[in-house]
């Protein structure tokens, strides 16, 4: 791996590049917390070849979320079921947006 690989995965949000401590860390919450949301399949953390969860930007954004809603009071479970639901919406409108797109360029021909 060159050196121009790995600052390439700086701007990658996949990359795996937090270990469960710092993830919890900078989350302002606990390791248990994202133990949870991974049990729940909210999010599904990479592993280290020394099998250690590692998890990426859009991860720790997608478990801010359901932070904010379990401190919300909604149940774990029912907060990763919300950010699924809502993440489906999004993607289905998406393709909605684009296949009226679509449809508008060629009734124009």
């Amino acid at each position: 791996m060159t050196a121009d690989d790995s600052f390439g995965r700086l701007d990658d949000d996949d990359y795996p590049a937090y270990t469960m401590g710092r993830a919890a860390e900078m989350l302002g919450t606990t390791q248990s917390f994202l133990r949870a949301i991974g049990e729940a399949r909210l999010i599904t953390p990479l592993r280290s070849a020394g099998g250690h969860r590692r998890y990426s930007r859009y991860q720790l954004r997608v478990a801010a979320r359901a932070r904010e809603l379990v401190d919300q009071g909604t149940p774990i479970e029912a907060a990763c079921r919300i950010i699924i639901l809502e993440d489906q919406l999004e993607e289905a409108q998406r393709i909605n947006t684009a296949a009226v797109s679509g449809s508008r360029g060629t009734a124009d021909t």
